[in-house]
């Protein structure tokens, strides 16, 4: 039973091999990815539920058990991330469709696509901090080359940035891996939190968990390491963008909650309140500001990308079971409708030909369906009720307010207000006022288009009107993540 969670990994990884003998077939390539991508969902699905009736599941690879061998570990947490990015791939796969051009189709995007899938499954799914750097380079490599693919002068300088301040990042993430492992003697996480708690050099693992910690925030773009992200998003193509937007920076969100509740627990009032607090408080804030600042359509979301993150880093910072319970819950609507605001840039886009506010108008009365899409996404992420931005963004302000953190109370109103002004500002742009737009795209049709993306839209709405059980969910995951002795004993096999 246990070998079923190496299935994530596999079924991408095999079918982004097979996709390459079939480059040139594009029908060929749609079929198979469309089959790939539906059973992947119900694959993860599955193992979502089968964690939640069993507990976790472990695998050593290669018989080789844990701490020897690498493991494959499947908790509540890393199988709700796995049924995400499948959720979140799915929808972007089926939005590339009808927006990829042939020639890019022709350049492997399909076989790209899904190694990207396999590294973050991999980086969800693994219980070994090596075997994470390589899932990790796995996902950056695939993600370099769908960022250049058109080869654009902006995407080509954009994407040189995006790989030299990652390839830094990796080093030290390299170096990290060295300091752990000659402190600890293993790489394993189940085995470094039991040696952790042995060890008294607590002075030398703090400089170790914050070189981990630096790595991490670079992927998660946090502050001050985010400045990478507003412009290398905006290049490609826009299921691209979609892609990256949902998946990428919460592979750094999901390891850092990883190691500073498995891991790295002691001295929390110095790691947790003091660096996750300010730097969360931060990313919030000058996320927003940066979004607030922009007239176009995608860089306003990149800034999004950003300030939503520290939304989770707050929650994590909290440390309290509310507190993470949140943050999960916002993790997984930010990842849904973050994903749905970029495929409605997109086919937005795909009408007008730009992503400048200032040369679009009057989409609501040519495409009602797209600006109401948008509208009701929009009013997600900035919090409004009964979606479920609100639904993410309550359970975090409670928790702060409990720990009488009542300046991130302030701070996180703020700043939800300041997105509400950003997403009124591009739908009055866009979607409101008299059109801009020609009359041959006013009749331009993007019905695929939007049914690619409408699962976003209707998705946000359950999790809003239905929070109570899925919040449930999250208080579960919550519980087993402050409780590590769980996920220990079940790799461990103690």
């Amino acid at each position: 039973m246990n070998n079923i969670i190496m299935l994530p990994i596999i079924i991408p990884f095999f079918m982004g091999t097979l996709l390459i003998l079939f480059a040139k077939k594009h029908l060929t390539q749609r079929i198979l990815s469309s089959i790939t991508a539906v059973g992947l969902m119900t694959v993860s699905i599955y193992i979502a539920w089968l964690v939640y009736k069993e507990g976790p599941l472990s695998i050593g690879l290669g018989g080789w058990e844990a701490p020897f061998g690498i493991a494959i570990v499947a908790d509540n947490l890393a199988a709700f991330m796995v049924v995400l990015t499948s959720i979140v791939s799915a929808t972007c796969l089926f939005f590339a469709f009808t927006t990829i051009d042939k020639r890019r189709e022709r350049y492997y995007f399909y076989p790209l696509f899904f190694y990207l899938v396999t590294g973050v499954n991999g980086a969800f799914l693994t219980g070994d901090l090596f075997n994470l750097f390589v899932f990790f380079e796995v996902m950056l490599l695939a993600s370099y080359a769908l960022m250049v693919t058109g080869s654009t002068k902006f995407q080509l300088r954009e994407t040189f940035k995006y790989a030299v301040i990652n390839a830094f990042s990796s080093m030290l993430f390299l170096v990290a891996i060295a300091y752990v492992y000659g402190i600890l003697g293993t790489v394993n996480f189940a085995h470094m939190a039991e040696r952790v708690a042995e060890v008294e050099q607590t002075g030398v693992l703090q400089v170790v968990a914050i070189l981990l910690f630096l790595v991490f925030a670079t992927k998660g773009a946090l502050f001050p390491l985010y400045f990478w992200l507003p412009h290398s998003y905006v290049g490609p193509p826009t299921a691209v963008t979609a892609l990256f937007g949902g998946l990428l920076t919460k592979v750094g969100v999901y390891c850092i909650i990883r190691m500073y509740t498995l891991v790295f627990t002691f001295d929390i009032s110095f790691t947790h309140q003091t660096i996750m607090l300010v730097l969360g408080g931060l990313t919030m804030l000058l996320g927003v500001l940066g979004a607030v600042a922009q007239f176009d359509y995608k860089r306003i979301l990149s800034f999004h990308i950003i300030s939503q993150i520290g939304y989770m880093i707050m929650g994590i910072g909290l440390n309290t079971a509310l507190a993470l319970a949140g943050a999960i819950y916002f993790l997984a609507h930010n990842m849904i409708v973050k994903t749905g605001l970029i495929l409605m840039s997109g086919a937005t886009e795909k009408i007008t030909g730009t992503t400048d506010l200032k040369k679009m108008g009057g989409l609501l009365k040519t495409h009602p369906a797209l600006a109401w899409s948008f509208l009701i996404l929009g009013l997600s992420i900035a919090g409004i009720p009964p979606l479920s931005g609100f639904f993410g963004k309550f359970p975090l302000i409670v928790a702060a307010a409990e720990e009488s953190s009542y300046f991130l109370v302030f701070l996180s109103l703020f700043v939800g207000m300041l997105t509400l002004f950003s997403m009124i500002k591009i739908f009055m742009n866009v979607y409101w006022g008299a059109p801009q737009h020609t009359k041959e795209q006013a009749k331009f049709s993007i019905t695929p288009t939007l049914l690619a993306a409408s699962p976003l839209v209707v998705l946000t709405i359950i999790l809003g009107l239905f929070a109570e059980p899925f919040f449930a969910y999250t208080e579960v995951i919550a519980e087993d993540l402050l409780n590590p002795s769980v996920y220990i004993q079940s790799v461990l096999k103690e």
